[in-house]
């Protein structure tokens, strides 16, 4: 359950303006009225407090959520740690740290090249459970191919790296990787709720996910003067497999995290600020400085063609293009984070403060809708600060 400590005494407390923040509301209701979204879930935050919590459609506040990949962040944060400490370095050579990598052609993958989704197995098969079989999990490690020479091109990972990040964790810590992420990230930031591996007494919280609307034909992407997204591993069976107890169990690196909005509204927190406000600091200004600078250089998106600004496992608004990665023109050119499949929304912008989370478990089969929705719930929620 949230701590009532998180809860701002009102918007204008934190300084936002509460007229606008019921302008959001309205936006976050309007897909969940209807008809579209079983449920829609959202959270604003701002100076460490929540001045907006609210659940529309299926479920309450009390519901927890899948983000998918708004997990990186959190898996990419407790990696950060790491750096900090001087127990890992982004020019690693991977296979330096998980010897059974070494193979295929991947013993030259840098560590850096796992964030960056540089690394050149962006559809590496790892069936989740895996992961819970050591044996099991290795052998996938050394199956792997490249499709490309890393280093040198961009193309998104949607689970593979996130899988390694999690393994050199473990490797560097000799901790199990969701002990980790609990004991020095949710725990630290007072986030009960957030969870990467679900404990089996929480699975009733979760919403079931669900598919919506019908999918965009060729001739609609033909008629939009835009290509078709490549088949991944992100397929309507995989988002559902996230309904089963023993894969929310696993805690995905790269996608399974369960939390509420309200939890990644205030990771976000926590990044802006270093920790939790007015308690102990976990990650240095310094280490927030380096994962948030640009390190994509001129590497473009194969689907939009414009430049990724990847930082160290998470995505940085930038200037010209800030739209297609997610952001709102009013965000500032500094504003990071990291979506998921299916609408999950969260990030948080060090120059106003302002973070955000927003969770469905209606997974919309329209992308175009479905990054309409995004752009336009970033847009009032970033010009929220007074």
């Amino acid at each position: 359950m949230l701590n009532p400590k998180f809860l701002a005494e009102s918007p204008e407390s934190v300084g936002i303006d509460p007229d606008n923040l019921a302008d959001v509301v309205r936006r976050v209701r309007r897909e969940v009225d209807e008809g579209l979204l079983p449920s829609a879930q959202i959270a604003v935050a701002r100076e460490g407090r929540l001045a907006l919590f609210e659940t529309f459609g299926g479920a309450t506040n009390d519901n927890l959520y899948c983000v998918f990949s708004s997990t990186k962040a959190i898996t990419s944060a407790a990696a950060w740690l790491l750096i900090e400490a001087g127990e890992l370095s982004v020019d690693e050579i991977v296979a330096d740290i998980v010897p059974e990598f070494a193979t295929n052609g991947k013993d030259v993958v840098t560590v850096e090249q796992l964030f960056l989704h540089t690394a050149g197995f962006p559809h590496a098969p790892f069936r989740p459970t895996d992961w819970l079989d050591r044996d099991r999990r290795l052998a996938r490690f050394a199956q792997w191919r490249l499709n490309w020479e890393p280093g040198t091109r961009f193309e998104y990972h949607p689970s593979s790296s996130m899988w390694v990040v999690a393994e050199i964790i473990e490797r560097r810590t000799g901790r199990d990787f969701t002990e980790f992420v609990r004991t020095e990230i949710a725990d630290p930031l007072g986030l009960d709720d957030l969870h990467v591996g679900l404990p089996a007494s929480e699975n009733p919280r979760v919403t079931e996910l669900m598919h919506c609307g019908d999918p965009m034909t060729s001739a609609d992407y033909a008629q939009l003067g835009i290509p078709e997204p490549p088949v991944t591993e992100v397929t309507e069976e995989a988002i559902l497999g996230f309904n089963r107890p023993e894969v929310r169990a696993v805690g995905v690196p790269g996608g399974g995290g369960i939390m509420s909005a309200a939890e990644l509204a205030l990771f976000y927190q926590g990044l802006i600020h270093g920790g939790s406000v007015g308690g102990r600091r976990i990650w240095r200004e310094s280490t927030l400085e380096m994962a948030r600078t640009v390190r994509s250089g001129d590497l473009r998106d194969p689907m939009s063609g414009v430049p990724v600004n990847r930082g160290l496992g998470i995505v940085i608004a930038g200037d010209e293009y800030r739209n297609f990665r997610g952001f709102a023109r009013d965000n500032s050119s500094l504003a990071f984070g990291h979506g998921g499949a299916g609408g999950q929304i969260a990030w948080g912008d060090p120059v106003t403060g302002i973070s955000v989370g927003y969770c469905t478990n209606g997974h919309d089969r329209n992308p175009m809708r479905l990054g309409r929705r995004g752009l336009s719930i970033a847009k009032r929620v970033a010009g929220l600060a007074r």
